[in-house]
């Protein structure tokens, strides 16, 4: 390790001097408690952390897309550089294995190079331009010019579920610095340690590459307390959340009561729906079992993209439910991310085994040990799906419900589902052009749609969508994963009759960034 942890804030460029432990990292597996303690951040601290925030603002979001692109490539060097330190860290903090660990290093560290390249490029800010027509009758035409700017700072909350990609310098952080908005980060209690890692380096490169001061903060003290009081700064422009639903809603009420409302980009909870027709199970049944099986129980079903509710005709599908019986039962279980977790788990799968007219089809034969999370899963007819909301709910961990029922009635309960981020058919292609409109009704109700795969592996890029409708995330129209990201936090600027002097090089006539523009 480069340095110690050291358990503290950063405000800014500084290290924090709060007094008052909020809380300290876990192994969920064993129970041991990890040093070092942590503190929590002082209101004087929050109040420091967004106002350097605050100046920061007019300076870093005038500054080239060269140079911000500069900052996010020197982020992803330093987080590579401290990849053994993530990696010795994130199995004792989170439960997750050291392959995971290094993967979504990797994921994190590419995700900001691709903004970087977005910023390198420029025609992303949309720059319009209609010159004046001052002959024009009845009425001159002015010059008018737009793009998109920055909202200002803003608020990012990090995930349990992935200590990097969506945590200290995830997506959100990336696309939030990508689009010329200061970050305040608010750090989770599982796994204070690697955001502790991931922020020295962030901070190590924001010196680097001469941001101003207050581009980027990082509190310990939580979201109810801490990150309450960041929402609520007036200073603060956007909000970016994975988590529960009741934390998002939370967020979203705190948001919507301020003297001025701010978007809350919150991803909160999605089932991933998987309809099966006639034309997949005859490809394989067996196959077909065991390919869900490995999406559903991947990270311990602790993705937002597992899939825990699955369609399948009500006269086919014996042999995939015997397969899936059998592997359920002789699965394994497996550490979850945090005692809460697992708790929230347990009292889900309660829920559903003791819903009327649902059946347990498999459970783990093997008993979980404290801090574990056993595979099972439960099914139930169309009819009492459809007859009781609660069977909507996602049992966060490797359980899932399997519903059966005609194609008729699978199409019409779609339209009943609450919003997703994936929808999955395994179809042949024939069933797809005849089915064209339950491919509708799960467009409606879900960001992403997938053919004969499984929603868990979110590609980080360009074309990918990682939201949809409420609940999944606050805001269907948005995206937490891809570039599309980073309009999240703009808004749209016009500029009327000014001097070429005074506007944006991104509008100037000569367009000396040489970026595509609409004209």
């Amino acid at each position: 390790m480069t340095a110690p942890l050291l358990g503290t804030s950063f405000i800014g460029y500084s290290r924090s001097s709060g007094t008052q432990v909020c809380g300290q990292g876990v192994n969920p597996g064993t129970g041991e408690k990890l040093a070092p303690a942590y503190l929590g951040a002082t209101p004087d601290e929050v109040e420091r952390a967004v106002a350097l925030a605050a100046a920061a603002f007019p300076i870093y979001a005038d500054l080239s897309g060269k140079a911000r692109a500069g900052f996010l490539r020197a982020i992803a060097a330093g987080i590579e550089a401290a990849v053994e330190e993530i990696a010795a860290r994130g199995p004792q903090e989170t439960g997750l294995p050291e392959g995971r660990m290094r993967g979504e290093t990797g994921r994190t560290t590419g995700q900001l190079r691709m903004f970087a390249t977005l910023l390198e490029e420029g025609s992303w800010v949309d720059a319009r331009i209609e010159r004046a027509q001052p002959d024009r009758q009845p009425a001159p035409k002015p010059d008018l010019r737009s793009m998109l700017r920055p909202l200002g700072p803003v608020a990012v909350f990090c995930a349990s579920n992935f200590p990097l990609a969506f945590s200290v310098a995830g997506g959100d952080t990336a696309s939030a610095l990508a689009a010329g908005c200061p970050v305040v980060v608010i750090a989770h209690a599982s796994h204070p340690g690697i955001a502790e890692i991931v922020a020295t380096a962030v901070v190590a490169a924001a010196r680097e590459t001469g941001m101003p001061e207050g581009v980027f903060s990082l509190l310990y003290g939580g979201g109810r307390m801490v990150g309450q009081a960041v929402v609520k700064h007036p200073v603060i422009q956007a909000v970016g959340f994975t988590g529960s639903r009741t934390a998002g809603m939370a967020l979203m009420d705190t948001a919507a009561k301020r003297p001025q409302p701010i978007p809350v980009y919150a991803e909160m909870s999605s089932v991933n729906p998987v309809v099966i027709l006639p034309g997949a199970l005859a490809r394989g049944e067996a196959a077909l079992a065991e390919a869900y099986y490995g999406s559903l129980t991947l990270g311990v079903g602790q993705f937002c993209t597992n899939p825990g509710l699955v369609f399948l005709p009500e006269d086919r599908g014996d042999e995939f439910l015997a397969r899936l019986k059998t592997l359920v039962e002789t699965g394994a279980p497996g550490t979850m991310l945090n005692a809460s977790i697992c708790k929230a788990y347990a009292a889900a799968s309660d829920v559903f085994a003791s819903a009327p007219g649902v059946q347990t089809l498999a459970r783990c034969a093997s008993p979980a040990a404290p801090g574990q999370g056993a595979p099972v899963v439960f099914t139930v007819s169309i009819r009492d799906f459809m007859a009781n909301d609660s069977l909507q709910g996602e049992i966060f961990g490797p359980g899932a419900l399997i519903v059966r029922g005609g194609v008729a009635a699978i199409e019409a309960s779609i339209a009943t589902l609450e919003g997703q981020l994936t929808a999955t058919v395994h179809a042949t292609e024939s069933e797809l052009t005849a089915c064209a409109s339950l491919v509708f009704a799960l467009q409606q109700r879900a960001g992403r749609l997938i053919f004969n795969g499984f929603p868990t592996g979110v590609e980080v890029c360009s074309s990918m969508v990682h939201g949809g409708p409420f609940p999944a995330t606050s805001d269907g129209r948005s995206t937490s994963v891809g570039t599309l990201a980073i309009y999240r936090f703009c808004r749209a600027v016009a500029w009327q009759s000014f001097p070429q002097a005074a506007l944006p090089a991104e509008l100037q006539d000569l367009n000396p960034l040489g970026i595509k523009r609409m004209e």
